[in-house]
This record gives structure tokens, C-alpha cells and sequence, in this order.
């Protein structure tokens, strides 16, 4: 008798089944990603130049940006652009926003990689929780102020990058900010990617009709260095004990590639895929009273109107 595993457990499956590529070429995009620099991102970059696309980087050091610029153009021979912004500060993020539409014509794809995990909490200069600003304000924002450009160059699409890491919560409205509970790393990081996911059915359903789709995707279980900043402990225990077990983030780059490139995802929306699996996400993320008021109140936070 077989044994199938519930909808909260097929990540476990899921994570060891071969992974859809695509040979789709994307010569003549533009490609606006985050987190470009490191790990996840970075695999994505060079997927997308190995692609041919015009690849727009955000990312918050400049100096990174400069040798991934000659490295895409002496490895690819493509063009690329780079824009600096530190996406704890929502001023940058609409900032680089700004420039981007001022640069750009069109643009077919934004992919929201950036991210981060602390294992206590910490705030922004405008009072938001570190993680959940990086995680989901910041990708909120970026893809609210792009979206009209994206709507102009339809057929287009949003891509952001989530975790399996949603499915730990943590997420509560009345106290974004942890004021009331005591924070912990894994619970913290599950809050910004709830709320994430919340907030994609939201506007994936405003979207209909406009040819721009957004998905989410879980990357893979792979070796990047999101958390790294945190203290000691956590670095020994990363490097020693979680890192021996991950995979290669080169199927991340390609898996994001298939889901933005490929032909057969051009009307896909409103998905969640482990990397190019599609799969069901946690129950508490698929609660659309909550992901409304998550929603509204994510615009409130953002200044958005």
C-alpha cells in the first residue's frame, strides 16, 4: 500500500525529484533582480546572462556590483546595470525604484531575491523588524513601484523568492515588530514569508487580465550565506552541522531561470513551487481574511497609496 504524505510534508518529496530546466533564450529582456551579489542571486544572474538578458542588479554593495558587471560581460560577453540600495531602508528602495524607471522603457521580469535571517530581533531606522522589512516590505514596495512599467510591457512576469521557511509562522498582525513576544530567528523569518505569500494571492488576483503574472518559489535547500551575520554559535553551527547537507545553489539559478524563462509559465499565476515543483503552501498562508488585512496593511506600512 502506498503511502502518500500530507500537503505540509511534500516538500520532503518534492525537494529530491528532478528539477524542469529550460533552453529558452531571453535575448532582448530586462531582467530587474535583487540580492544579486551572493548565493541564490547570484546563480540566478548568471543564468539569466548565460540567457542573454539584460540583467538590472540591486543590491546593497557597490563594490560587488562593480566586479559582477565585469564578470557577466568577460564570462557571457552581456551588458548588465547596478543599482545600490540597502533594502533596510525603504527611501533606497524607492530610490533604485525611481532610476530603474527612469533607465528603462520596459521591463519583463522582477525577481525579488533578497533576503535575510537573524537570530534576534533587530529594527530598521524607521522602526520595522530587520527581517521582515528585507524579506517582504522591501519586495512589496520594489514590485508596487515597478508594476505599472510591467503592466506597459506585458507579457511579464514577478518572481519571489520565498522559503519552505513560511511554513514555521510566527506571524502576527498586532505585533509586527515583536514588542509582545519573544522573538526567535526561525519564527521571525517565517513571519516575513508569510506574510509574502499572503500578500501574492492579493495581487495576483489584482492582476488578472493584465498578462503580468507572480509566483513564489522555495529555492532549494542550498548553501548561501543568508544568516551568516549572526552571531558565532550560529556560523559553527551553519558551517559544521546544516551547510555538509545542502546542495549546490546552481539548481536555484536554474530552477528561477525555468520558472521566468521557460514558455510553458507564461500564464502561470498565483503559484507556489519548490523549486520547480509546483506545491501547496502552509494552511495559515492561504488565509485570505488575514492576507487582506496583510495586505492593506503592508500598503499602510510601504507609504504606498
Amino acid at each position: 500500500m502506498s503511502f502518500e504524505l500530507p500537503d505540509e510534508l511534500m516538500f520532503l518529496k518534492n525537494r529530491k525529484l528532478p528539477q524542469k530546466q529550460s533552453s529558452a533564450m531571453m535575448e532582448g529582456k530586462v531582467v530587474v533582480i535583487t540580492g544579486a551579489t551572493s548565493g541564490v542571486g547570484l546563480e540566478a544572474v548568471k543564468r539569466l546572462a548565460q540567457g542573454k538578458a539584460h540583467v538590472v542588479m540591486v543590491s546593497r554593495n557597490a563594490e560587488k556590483l562593480a566586479r559582477l558587471k565585469l564578470k557577466l560581460q568577460s564570462d557571457y560577453g552581456v551588458q548588465s546595470d547596478a543599482y545600490v540600495a540597502d533594502l533596510c531602508d525603504l527611501e533606497d528602495v524607492r530610490r533604485a525604484a525611481e532610476r530603474i524607471l527612469q533607465v528603462y522603457p520596459r521591463i519583463d521580469v522582477l525577481i525579488n531575491c533578497a533576503g535575510m535571517h537573524s537570530t534576534k530581533a533587530t529594527y530598521t531606522s524607521d522602526g520595522f523588524e530587520k527581517v521582515f522589512c528585507v524579506n517582504h516590505l522591501a519586495s512589496f514596495l520594489l514590485t508596487n513601484l515597478l508594476l505599472e512599467r510591467m503592466k506597459e510591457s506585458a507579457p511579464s512576469r514577478i518572481l519571489q523568492v520565498n522559503s519552505e521557511g513560511h511554513r514555521f509562522n510566527g506571524l502576527d498582525i498586532d505585533d509586527l515588530g515583536w514588542k509582545k513576544r519573544i522573538y526567535t530567528g526561525l519564527r521571525g523569518y517565517g513571519a516575513s514569508k508569510t506574510a509574502q505569500l499572503m500578500t501574492l494571492w492579493e495581487m495576483n488576483d489584482e492582476l488578472k487580465g493584465t498578462k503580468v503574472t507572480i509566483n513564489a518559489m522555495h529555492p532549494g535547500d542550498v548553501k548561501t550565506n543568508i544568516g551568516m551575520s549572526n552571531g558565532w554559535l550560529y556560523r559553527f553551527f551553519n558551517r559544521h552541522f546544516i551547510r555538509p547537507f545542502l546542495s549546490d545553489p546552481q539548481v536555484s539559478g536554474e530552477s528561477i531561470y525555468y520558472l521566468v524563462a521557460d514558455p510553458a509559465m507564461s500564464d502561470v499565476s498565483g503559484k507556489f513551487f519548490h523549486l520547480t515543483v509546483e506545491e501547496t503552501p502552509a494552511r495559515h498562508a492561504m488565509d485570505r481574511e488575514k492576507g487582506k488585512l496583510m495586505y492593506g496593511l503592508s500598503k499602510q506600512l510601504t507609504g504606498l497609496k
